[in-house]
Parts: C-alpha cells; structure tokens; sequence
C-alpha cells in the first residue's frame, strides 16, 4: 500500500494525533506508511502526517484527469431517489435516499428495466442521526453540509445537495437564504467502510434503551461493550488468582506430605524408592509453588494492569465525546431558536408593509425600516447559528469516526492481550507437568530395580547370627 495514492472523502484538522495530517475533502495524498491498526502515514504538499484510513480512497492512479474521464463514461442519469457513492476500496455503490438500500450495482435509469441487484449485507437506516430525549435531531451528512448557506446574489452552484425552494418545495425550506432539508428526504450518512463491519459506519443514530424508558446514544453502547469487556477482564484476573491459591495449597500438602515419617523404616531397594517417592513430593511442591508464582506475575498481574490503563481510556473518551454531544445539540438548539425568531421578524415585517399599503404614514415607514432592520439582525443571528452548528457537527463526525477507531484497536489490542497470557497459561501449565513427570522418573527408575531377593541376601548379611547348624549330640 506504501507508495500508492489516495483520496480524502473528507475533511481532517489533524488534531486527533500527535502528528496528524490535515487535508480537505478530495485532495491527493501519497500513502508512506499503511499500519493494520487504522492510521495511516501520508504526504501532501510536502508535509507528512498521520491520518485515519477510513477518512480516504485508494485511487490505482493518483492521476485525477484519468479518474475525471472514467466518472464521465458514466453519463446515463441515476433513477430518482438513488445516489452514487465510492467506497475506500475505490469500488462504487449506490443508495436509495427514500428506502436506504444500498447496492453494489448501478440502478437502471429506463422505466421499467429491472435492476439486478443484490440489497446489501450493511444496508441500514440513516445512520448519522441522534435524537435527545426521544425526538428526532437533525441527520448531518458530513460530505455534502445538511445546513448549507446560499448567498442571495450568489448563484446556486451545480453539485448542491440542497435545492432553494423555487427548485423543490416538497424537500427543503428556506428562510433568508439558508436552504433547510426536509427531514423526510434526508440522505443516508455515506458509509465509511461499506465491506466492513467497523464501528464507525454503525453506531450513530440512538435506540431505547431495554426498559423503553429513555433514549441511548450508539456511541454509549459502543462504551458499554468496552465496560463489559473490562469486567469480564477482571473476573479474568480473579479466576487466575483462585487458581494460584489452589496450586499453592497444593504445594503446602505436598510438602508437608514429604515430611512425615510413616514407613520411614522400609529397607532395602524397596526402601530406597520408598525415600525418593516422598523426597518426589517436595520436589513437586517445589514445581507447583514456582507455577503460582509464575501465574501471578505473568498472567494475573498483567490482566489488571492492562484494565487500569484501559478504564482511564474509556473514562476520557467518554467525557470527551459527551462534551461535543451537548455542544452540538445545544447549537442545534440555537439554529431552531434563530430559525423561528426569524419567521417571526419576517411576519412582522410583512404586517408592517401591509399597513403602509392601507395607510400611509411616516411613522409607519420608520416601523418598517425598523423591522427590516431587526428581520436583517435575525438572520444574520441565523447564519451564525447556522456556522457554528455546522463547526460542532463536522467536529462531532470526526471525533466520532476517530475515537471508534481507537475503540476498535483497544478491543483489538485487549483480546489479543487475553489470549497471550492465557496461552501463558497453558505454556505454564505443561512446564508445571514436565517438571512433574521429572520428579517422578527417579521414583519409577528405582521401583524397575525393586529385586526381593537381593532385599533378602543383604539383610541376611547384615542380621545373620551365624551359619553353624547345631547337631546331634552323643554320649
């Protein structure tokens, strides 16, 4: 991937990372380094930096006037309701606005043309919604701004995504300039990664929470999962620590065992295995305390330590995506705020001009330069609503987009940490039975060399009291 090109889908501050590359949608960037984790190192204008990958698509040639002639092959109209899309693989897919299905193959434009096509395994609702308590918020679609400002003398430029009201009625409303879509006819957020399950394409819009009581943001869900894995992680490190105290009281009776005297008095090659059968059990106990010490230190410990870090992860994620949650529903709030006191100013003001038409009068006149006046602060104050709005909305996305990522490597990074020190475990557990079976080899070597007889001649030899037989005596 080294070497290669891409193109940014969207725009990135960079921010998120200590040397982060900061780009706008569509520009050409040089991929330097492609790590597995999701950040990848870039250049562009002669600066390099780091950035996410689902922010980009791999272009097989950076040049963009051959890229430019391949978009014009595809001159034939998209049927209404569908919209072209290009995933990071470079491959193109399509989206219904009104029924959100999503596929892989172009629609057919020809009334009546069946489309073959396959609905898509990812295909979903809008899926960069949110609502704050049960009501529906505005869908932002981070590509193409849902809140975008139109000059009054600025003529409408031809990739807008959001007409004036003159074009279409039904799907927008616009109030001094500011074109609002419809929330019926919102498009769906543009995938990120359309042949992947990440966390950043499906975890954007709220549900009830189980109890139907209330809303959950996707973000907490996300957050809960990681809580969850925290806990069982900990239940982890209890496990093993139950686990050790069995091997240490196992090692404690064992040596204990190997102390006691019984059958101490056993002679003779039976005896001798007899001594080394309970000299075996210290050894043991030997093995199974180094096993609880090992299991401590290496597999135990690093299961809470790796959680600590891993809880103050999930604390300042949580914060920080809380934070911009609230600014942007307050903001959002804002807009709504402006949006009204400014159709009240308008009403106003066409009640003042309809009493000028009736009466003429001079007093009248200054109230209509007056209204005029506060409808112009109106929607000034709506266009700044408007801005910082969308501020917090492209902030939100990104941050969203990223930290997923960072969730993603987190999870990633905690189960491959697990199935380490697991296997430790079991790497631990079959040393602790070779040693074992080493202590029990000279057991089973002396036992082959118990030999009853030979037991007999030496404790003749030692016990004998003598060889001369007495006879009969004569007289």
């Amino acid at each position: 991937m080294s070497g290669s090109y891409c193109r940014s889908l969207y725009p990135f501050t960079g921010e998120q990372h200590q040397q982060g590359l900061s780009f706008e949608a569509g520009e050409i960037i040089k991929v330097v380094q492609a790590l597995p984790g999701g950040w990848w190192e870039g250049e562009k204008d002669g600066a390099r930096g780091w950035f996410p990958s689902s922010y980009v698509q791999v272009l097989e040639k950076p040049d963009l006037e051959h890229q430019q002639r391949v978009d014009d092959v595809l001159l034939d109209p998209l049927p209404p309701h569908w919209r072209c899309y290009m995933s990071p693989q470079g491959r193109r897919y399509y989206v219904n606005t009104t029924s959100n299905e999503t596929t892989w193959e172009r629609p057919s434009s020809v009334p009546g043309t069946p489309k073959a096509s396959i609905r898509h395994k990812n295909s979903l609702p809008a899926v960069n919604g949110f609502h704050s308590g049960g009501s529906p918020l505005h869908q932002a679609e981070h590509s193409h701004n849902s809140l975008v400002r139109k000059s009054s003398t600025e003529p409408q430029s031809p990739g807008s995504t959001s007409p004036t009201r003159k074009q279409n009625k039904e799907t927008t409303v616009t109030i001094n300039c500011v074109t609002f879509p419809s929330p019926a006819c919102m498009s769906e957020q543009q995938l990120l990664k359309p042949s992947e399950w990440s966390y950043c394409d499906y975890f954007w819009a709220d549900k009830k929470d189980p109890q139907g009581n209330g809303c959950i943001t996707g973000f907490e869900i996300l957050l809960q999962k990681q809580l969850k894995g925290k806990q069982m992680q900990k239940e982890m490190a209890e496990f093993i620590r139950e686990r050790i105290k069995i091997e240490e009281d196992y090692a404690k009776n064992l040596s204990k065992l190997s102390q006691i005297s019984l059958a101490g008095q056993e002679e003779g090659t039976l005896g001798e295995a007899w001594d080394q059968l309970k000299k075996s059990l210290s050894d043991e106990a030997e093995v199974h305390l180094k096993f609880s010490s090992k299991l401590q230190s290496e597999v135990e410990k690093p299961l809470l330590s790796f959680r600590e870090n891993f809880k103050k992860d999930i604390k300042r994620f949580d914060h920080h995506i809380a934070d911009l949650r609230k600014q942007l529903v307050g903001r959002y709030a804002a807009v709504e705020k402006a949006r009204k006191a400014l159709a009240d100013r308008q009403k106003e003001l066409e009640l003042k001009t309809q009493q000028l038409e009736i009466k003429l009068s001079n007093k009248i006149e200054e109230d209509i330069k007056k209204a005029r006046r506060k409808s112009t602060q109106a929607g000034d104050d709506l266009m700044r609503c408007v801005d910082l709005y969308n501020q917090s909305q492209s902030k939100w996305f990104e941050e969203i987009v990223t930290t997923s990522l960072e969730l993603e490597r987190l999870e990633v990074e905690r189960v491959e940490m697990i199935r380490q020190h697991l296997c430790q475990y079991t790497t631990l557990r079959h040393e602790t039975d070779m040693f074992n079976q080493s202590t029990m080899e000279p057991v089973d070597q002396l036992l082959q060399c118990v030999d009853p007889a030979r037991d007999r001649e030496l404790w003749v030899q030692e016990n004998k009291t003598g060889e001369v037989r007495p006879v009969d005596v004569e007289i």
